[in-house]
């Protein structure tokens, strides 16, 4: 195997389970339920591409720009300076307003694809760092689109130096993917998921896929921390299935979500 430049994820240690990092040009799926560390995860990479001098394109549909500002504040990450500087533009699909430059007016694959084109033109040449959080927002009424619409994202932008992270929501009652199809375009897929043990919530993580890589297969025990934001803590003797939350409590939690 030849040489393969590889991208930091900015996590400490967590490039060791990649061989590295992340392959530049790869589109990796980045999944699990909510609560597991996804946003924390892509905010340490696009936080490591700000540092390194990459154009990074970070595109919301669940949380709005000054949301994702905030968060990385916590984690001492200036975002506000990066946007002023034109080294990262934060695409805002939640609030959809027509004056913002960088909003989704629809939460449609065709005019994801054109702003995050436009996104990069304004950034200038040079390698890339893309995050979509999440790919689910765009297939949620139409989960047998998924595979389609992953697909021609990765088919149009894959031309443009980026290096993705493309984040897929899964249920919390079924431990499933709104839509199958993300997982079988990615070159590689990141596995969040967590448990409850001894009464504490804990977070996980498994490198389940990467092409090209020779990759940790350990299931690692991961925190997050304030200050600090995602540490690796150790790897488990626990296999993937031993880490979903009780069916019970996955019900309990579906019955708070339901309208009063």
């Amino acid at each position: 195997m030849g040489y393969v430049e590889r991208l930091s994820t900015g996590v400490q240690g967590f490039d060791e389970l990649l061989a590295g990092g992340i392959p530049r040009g790869f589109f990796v799926a980045v999944t699990g339920e909510p609560g597991c560390g996804k946003t924390i995860f892509a905010l340490h990479f696009a936080a490591q591409g700000v540092r390194e001098g990459d154009k990074v394109i970070y595109v919301t549909t669940e949380e709005s720009r000054e949301s994702i500002v905030r968060q990385a504040a916590q984690f001492g990450w200036d975002f506000k300076k990066a946007l002023e500087d034109r080294r990262l533009v934060i695409i805002d699909a939640l609030l959809r307003e027509r004056g913002d430059p960088w909003s989704l007016v629809e939460v449609t694959v065709e005019e994801l694809i054109d702003k995050v084109i436009e996104a990069k033109r304004y950034l200038g040449y040079g390698r890339a760092r893309l995050i979509i959080d999440s790919m689910s927002a765009f297939w949620l009424d139409k989960p047998v689109m998924a595979r389609k619409y992953s697909y021609q994202v990765k088919r149009v932008l894959s031309r443009w130096d980026f290096t993705a992270l493309l984040i897929s929501q899964y249920a919390i009652t079924t431990m499933q993917a709104y839509g199958w199809g993300l997982e079988h375009i990615a070159d590689g897929i990141i596995r969040f998921t967590r448990r409850l043990a001894g009464g504490r919530l804990r977070r996980y993580v498994l490198v389940e896929k990467m092409r090209q890589t020779p990759h940790d297969l350990h299931l690692w025990e991961i925190d997050i921390q304030p200050g600090k934001g995602m540490v690796l803590l150790g790897k488990t003797q626990l296999r993937a299935e031993d880490v979903s939350l009780p069916e019970e409590v996955y019900e309990r939690i579906a019955r708070r979500g339901e309208p009063k």
